[in-house]
C-alpha cells in the first residue's frame, strides 16, 4: 500500500497540517504516557490537558468550547474499523505515525469499501487536523521497537459512554460511544461485540509496507 505524508496534496481532502502553536507542553507529557503491546485509548489524560501550554492549545483547536486532551499509543498495523465524529480531531505524535483514513462522503448505506482508503505519515512532532468527515482509527507504528504515543484532541465527552435508545436512521446504529459513529471489518474484535460491520474488502495490514 502506498503510504503518503499529511504533506502531500492528497492529504488536503482529509485534513491539514497544524502551524504556530507550542506544542512543547503537550509532547512533553505525552512522551511520559505507557506503550502498551497492543493498543490504549483514553479519552482525557490529567497530565495532558493540565500540561505548559496545553490551555492555548486547546482554546485555539476548538475556539474556546470545551475540549479534551486525550492519548492512543501501542502498536498496531491493521485497519480493523472506522470512525467518525461530528467535529475535527486533531493528533500529534512523539514519534512518526501512519492514519488510514477514508472519507464520509464515499459511505453507502453504512459500508465503505477498504479499496478507498489511504494511508498517511504524520511526522514526530506534526500537529494535524482530521476533518469530521474523515474516517479515522488507531494510528499505526512506523517502528515496531518504538510503537507510538499520539496525542487525541476531540470536544469535551466524546468517545464516552453512550448508546441511543430509538434508532430512527441508520446513522443511530452506528453510534458506537458519545460523538462516535463506527464501521467494522468483519474481523474486528469491535464487530465480535456488536459494532456494524462496514467495511467490505480486505481487513488492511501495512505491516509490509513499512
Amino acid at each position: 500500500m502506498k503510504i503518503y505524508s499529511v504533506y502531500d496534496p492528497e492529504f488536503k481532502a482529509f485534513g491539514r497540517v497544524v502551524t504556530g502553536l507550542d506544542t512543547a507542553g503537550i509532547l512533553s507529557a505525552l512522551k511520559e504516557t505507557p506503550i502498551p503491546a497492543g493498543v490504549d485509548y483514553i479519552p482525557l489524560v490529567d497530565t495532558l490537558q493540565n500540561a505548559p501550554g496545553a490551555d492555548k492549545v486547546g482554546t485555539v483547536l476548538y475556539g474556546g468550547m470545551p475540549y479534551q486532551l486525550g492519548y492512543c499509543n501501542g502498536h498496531n498495523t491493521k485497519l480493523n474499523c472506522l470512525e467518525y465524529h461530528r467535529d475535527s480531531e486533531f493528533n500529534l505524535g512523539t514519534e512518526d505515525f501512519i492514519l488510514l483514513l477514508g472519507r464520509q462522503q464515499d459511505v453507502v448505506d453504512t459500508v465503505l469499501d477498504t479499496a478507498k482508503v489511504m494511508a498517511f505519515r504524520c511526522p514526530a512532532g506534526v500537529l494535524i487536523e482530521v476533518y469530521a468527515t474523515t474516517l479515522h482509527y488507531a494510528p499505526c507504528h512506523t517502528d515496531a521497537a518504538k510503537g507510538f504515543q499520539v496525542m487525541v484532541a476531540l470536544p469535551l465527552n466524546t468517545n464516552t459512554d453512550f448508546r441511543p435508545g430509538d434508532k430512527p436512521n441508520p446513522d443511530d446504529a452506528c453510534l458506537w460511544a458519545r460523538n462516535k459513529w463506527l464501521l467494522a471489518h468483519k474481523d474486528s474484535s469491535e464487530a465480535a461485540q456488536g459494532a456494524v460491520v462496514g467495511l467490505e474488502g480486505i481487513n488492511i495490514d501495512i505491516a509490509a509496507d513499512l
